[in-house]
């Protein structure tokens, strides 16, 4: 199929700042961590999902349907055409406008994990304080159209009043997608080497193992990156681990796993399991590691995608989980509502949105409540 989206030390940081936002006391905070609002894009590029473009935008809003008892949405649009239909079809789907904020951006396209800015947050003086970091987006290393998305994630972190970083080592932007990585608000991240040191595709190949967990401890406050070996079979991004392995509390993550021995997730999976199983968090704890059932292989014209319930987003109020109409959907929705007893667990019909080769986690960035 035609290819869709368009998917070393020192450092320098915001002027006047510190000379990291770590040294400054920032940190990314967890997902599970209360959110001021989601960002989404309205969806317009029927290219990344052919022949079932239609259904796409019923699905962003049904994601804002369920996110917005808990936080804001503010939903990216390219103009007054495309707020129209957006304002339009959340209507429909009962989404109250007045819970939505509309910001006028040009994108390539509408998966804003990995274009958008990511939200640091500090305590000072008794509260909570929000700046962001912005990393370069290369349309993950991939794909040439993506100075639009990038350009709006430049001019979304540029708001009055937040700090905003734009990590450089050696007077070269770095790299970076929201999806390459998952954190537990405690100085501990997931990664994958694939998508950051070595597959074909790797970000900032050049700053190796040490210079990349350096600008991640520098910008992110990760005291410990925990390395994944690749990630999963249809995934375009090569290798994000928010597709296969993510943290759902300090001290806890959920992995992958796949029973077939002759599907190609099989190896890498239990392999990640068996690296998460020998590995200690930024505070010196074992992890308790959950497996989270694989769906069968979901294949439209003759393409794997990355279908995998692990790339659930987690909001204030509800975890959005993306479902296939697959057996294994309730077993899935049943161990993510054990491990979130306080938020409701909602399965998103996915199967058609996957052919975009990203779903729920990969469409939402999540803006930390100060």
């Amino acid at each position: 199929m035609t290819p869709r989206r368009a998917r070393a030390p020192g450092a320098r940081a915001a002027p006047g700042a510190a000379a990291t936002p770590r040294e400054a006391g920032w940190r990314m905070p967890a997902e599970w961590e209360p959110h001021a609002a989601t960002w989404l894009a309205w969806p317009h590029e029927p290219g990344d999902w052919p022949g079932k473009f239609d259904a796409v935008p019923w699905v962003v809003a049904d994601v804002a349907r369920h996110l917005q008892e808990g936080e804001r949405i503010r939903m990216i649009v390219r103009g007054r055409s495309d707020r129209a239909r957006a304002a339009a079809a959340l209507s429909r789907s009962g989404v109250s406008l007045r819970r939505v904020d509309f910001v006028t951006a040009a994108t390539n396209r509408s998966w804003t994990r990995d274009f958008l800015p990511l939200g640091l947050v500090r305590r000072r003086g008794g509260r909570r304080e929000l700046a962001v970091v912005k990393w370069r987006f290369n349309g993950w290393a991939r794909y040439p159209n993506h100075a639009a998305d990038d350009a709006a994630g430049r001019r979304i972190a540029r708001r009055p009043g937040v700090p905003a970083f734009f990590p450089e080592v050696a007077g070269r932007r770095v790299v970076l997608e929201g999806g390459a990585i998952d954190v537990d608000g405690e100085g501990t991240l997931l990664a994958t080497e694939q998508c950051l040191l070595t597959g074909a595709q790797a970000r900032n190949r050049a700053l190796g193992r040490a210079g990349t967990e350096r600008v991640l401890r520098d910008y992110l406050g990760a005291e410990k990156v925990i390395w994944l070996g690749t990630g999963i079979a249809g995934d375009d991004t090569g290798g994000h681990v928010d597709d296969f392995a993510r943290f759902v509390a300090p001290g806890r993550v959920v992995v992958a796993q796949e029973k077939n021995r002759r599907d190609p997730n099989w190896r890498p999976l239990r392999a990640a399991r068996q690296r998460l199983a020998r590995a200690r968090d930024a505070r010196g704890r074992r992890l308790e590691v959950v497996g989270l059932p694989m769906p069968r292989p979901v294949v439209f014209a003759g393409e794997r995608l990355p279908a995998s319930y692990a790339n659930f987003y987690i909001g204030t109020a509800a975890v959005l989980v993306p479902t296939f109409n697959d057996p294994s959907d309730r077993v899935a929705l049943g161990i993510l509502a054990e491990l979130f007893p306080g938020r409701t667990v909602v399965g998103i019909h996915a199967s058609d949105f996957v052919l975009g080769l990203g779903t729920i986690h990969c469409s939402t960035q999540q803006e930390p409540l100060v």
